[in-house]
């Protein structure tokens, strides 16, 4: 009855809603299963899924984002797989796990969890009722781990509560948001947009959560979007989102971000005026 449970916890009247809140409940079994094979002692939760998870962020979030404590160039996720795997059995659920063959450059491992399908056994089951709206989209995760990560960061532990309860090692919010600016302002898409880097960083002004100033220029000096003799100041930062909000297409933000919140009025008020007063507000520590 857990995962019947669950599922109601989210009202689902269609099967879009039906596929998001498999696609949550996936992410947090794969989160449990983690913590089983003791992963959390090498390694921190981080991105839109720890915050949505963690820290109540308003948005859906498609994966799980993670990073070493130290640095471990030959750190692989494969080891881990197995508990996670277990975990879902054990809750009668079936899934594959397989790992993205890793270039000799990149720092990041990967891996996918995909689920078989098996989701209408669970009607058949009585698991969940016979008119119960069914997702028929696949739904796939992927896991990342950085094994080189910029280092000077803050984790807390924060309560996990289903599948049972537990503890998960999760960035602390200071460190998330220096982060996520960096991905802001530095991500490379071409000629794309992340709207949700834009909803994120309105919900950290909004919340009055501090940026780590530190954090944020070890991953500048990292990445090596700032240079390495130099100290970066909250005015740098300040100029470079200014910068940024007035080169942002704000039709193109508003757009990306609307398959990922439920409200979508919460981005009518969005304009290069209304960022550029936002980040006034930004608080650092």
């Amino acid at each position: 009855m857990l995962i019947k449970n669950w599922i109601d916890t989210y009202k689902p009247t269609n099967a879009d809603d039906l596929h998001q809140a498999l696609r949550e409940i996936m992410q947090e079994i794969a989160l449990a299963g983690l913590y089983r094979s003791g992963f959390f002692e090498k390694a921190a939760f981080y991105g839109g899924t720890a915050l949505r998870v963690f820290y109540g962020l308003n948005r859906f979030s498609e994966d799980l984002d993670f990073s070493l404590l130290q640095v471990n160039k030959n750190f692989k996720i494969q080891p881990y797989l197995k508990s996670v795997i277990n975990e879902f059995e054990a809750l009668g659920i079936q899934v594959e796990a397989k790992t993205k063959i890793k270039t000799n450059q990149s720092t990041i491992d990967s891996a996918f969890l995909k689920d078989t399908g098996n989701w209408h056994q669970l009607v058949l089951k009585g698991i969940l009722p016979q008119n119960y709206p069914i997702a028929v989209k696949p739904i796939k995760i992927k896991l990342e781990i950085d094994t080189q990560p910029p280092l000077g960061f803050v984790t807390e532990n924060k309560l996990l509560l289903k599948p049972f309860s537990c503890y998960i090692n999760c960035f602390a919010e200071p460190d998330l948001f220096a982060g996520k600016m960096h991905a802001l302002l530095f991500r490379q898409w071409k000629n794309r947009v992340k709207g949700r880097d834009w909803f994120d960083l309105e919900w950290y002004i909004k919340r009055g959560t501090p940026l780590h100033l530190n954090h944020f220029e070890t991953r500048a000096k990292q990445s090596g979007h700032w240079p390495k003799n130099k100290t970066i100041k909250q005015k740098d930062i300040l100029d470079l989102l200014n910068t940024k909000i007035k080169s942002t297409s704000i039709k193109q933000i508003t757009e990306d971000v609307q398959p990922f919140v439920a409200n979508t009025d919460l981005t009518t008020i969005w304009s290069s005026h209304y960022f550029s007063d936002l980040a006034k507000k930004i608080k650092f520590k």
